[in-house]
């Protein structure tokens, strides 16, 4: 195969499934004797970027606004200077403005969008399926996006998203970390720990969550939300405290804000949960969790619906059914109750393999996917469609 230069186009680098795929996937391009550019606003995983050495250009490609369209001009000025084999469009915005770029160019690379999520405003949406090919990362996104938007069918690959297995591993937890911990958080020490990772949002399942350590009714069991809080969210945030405390349950849930420790944070859980009210497109927590070796528990839709089926069906539970979500906490959360299967979605090698026809190669999750593109015979018929 040869080496190919491509761009990603995001619209920051912070913290998130869509910006740590971008990340991994340009340092394994790198790796392979590629070129990769990325092209965001920036953020905390630029220099990560760089130092797996990537080129990233800083373009503030995230606001959604009407000015943002101006930037078609100067994105079309970067891919005459880098002229990129293939460009991989990862969010609306972006691929609206690339759009316009590619309107203006002459010679143009093979376009590749990935759809990461259930977007909710199909007309603005549907750039992302102007394209040679689309990524789905899961087939509940596979089944949106036929239902939605007019796509073929063999123009859609569903190739759900990993984890990097040498930072999601089951090594024992550090005594200085666990240390910290309980001095940080002594509540904790002792107790059965239920752990919601998720950003601060309704829809992430928190008041579920709150209702479920209420209906446990037993001081062994705390719970930990574990995720960040925008500005916006704030008085939700607020809102879910005071629940907390008219629950009088202030000394048995804890909000831990934004950590960096989250794989040591999973490995002390004796449950993590997935409650996510509307359908997570694929629902990147709870591979995460298994891969570090833990109980995941989730509602049965969406994504975690996917993953569970095939890694651990005992931690499904029907949609909003709190009483059989209670009881199935109770009897997951024994020490001799069953742990998950090896998490294949970090190490799903010869079931995409056999998909792609032979493509030898170790590379895992989504990464698999925009590679499979770019195999010798695929490639070769973009061009010409080009």
């Amino acid at each position: 195969m040869n080496n190919l230069k491509v761009i990603q186009l995001l619209p920051e680098l912070n913290i998130g499934g869509v910006e740590r795929g971008t990340k991994d996937f340009s340092k394994f391009l790198v790796e392979n004797g590629h070129k990769s550019i990325v092209i965001s606003n920036g953020g905390i995983f630029e220099n990560d970027i760089v130092n797996h050495g990537a080129k990233h250009i800083s373009l503030p490609i995230h606001k959604k606004s009407l000015f943002s369209f101006f930037l078609s001009n100067k994105l079309k000025t970067i891919y005459e200077k880098e002229k990129p084999d293939i460009v991989h469009v990862r969010s609306r915005m972006p691929a609206w403005i690339n759009y316009f770029a590619f309107k203006k160019l002459t010679k143009k690379p093979i376009l590749v969008s990935t759809f990461h999520g259930l977007y909710s405003t199909p007309i603005y949406s549907q750039v992302m399926s102007k394209v040679d090919h689309v990524i789905a990362i899961s087939n509940t996104v596979k089944t949106y996006i036929l239902n939605t938007y007019n796509v073929p069918k063999d123009k859609i690959t569903t190739i759900p998203r990993g984890c990097e297995e040498d930072v999601f591993n089951q090594d024992i937890l550090p005594d200085s970390w666990l240390d910290n911990w309980y001095e940080e958080y002594p509540y904790t020490k002792d107790k059965i720990i239920l752990t919601l990772p998720t950003r601060i949002s309704a829809w992430k399942g928190i008041d579920s969550f709150i209702e479920l350590i209420a209906m446990l009714d037993d001081d062994r069991f705390h719970g930990l939300v574990v995720g960040p809080t925008s500005k916006s969210k704030q008085r939700y945030l607020n809102n879910l405290k005071d629940k907390i405390s008219a629950l009088g349950l202030t000394t048995r849930i804890t909000f831990t804000g934004s950590r960096n420790d989250i794989v040591n944070i999973y490995k002390l859980s004796d449950v993590v949960f997935n409650l996510s009210i509307k359908p997570e497109p694929f629902g990147r927590t709870t591979i995460e969790a298994i891969s570090c070796g833990s109980k995941v528990i989730g509602w049965n839709h969406g994504g975690t619906k996917e993953i569970l089926e095939d890694l651990y069906p005992s931690g499904l539970v029907t949609l909003n059914d709190i009483n059989e979500l209670k009881d199935r906490v109770l009897e997951v959360s024994k020490v001799d109750y069953p742990y998950p299967n090896k998490n294949t979605f970090t190490s799903k090698g010869d079931r995409v393999r056999s998909e792609l026809g032979g493509w030898d190669s170790t590379f895992k999750g989504e990464q698999w996917l925009t590679f499979s593109i770019y195999i010798p015979n695929n490639y070769k018929t973009f061009r010409l469609r080009n």
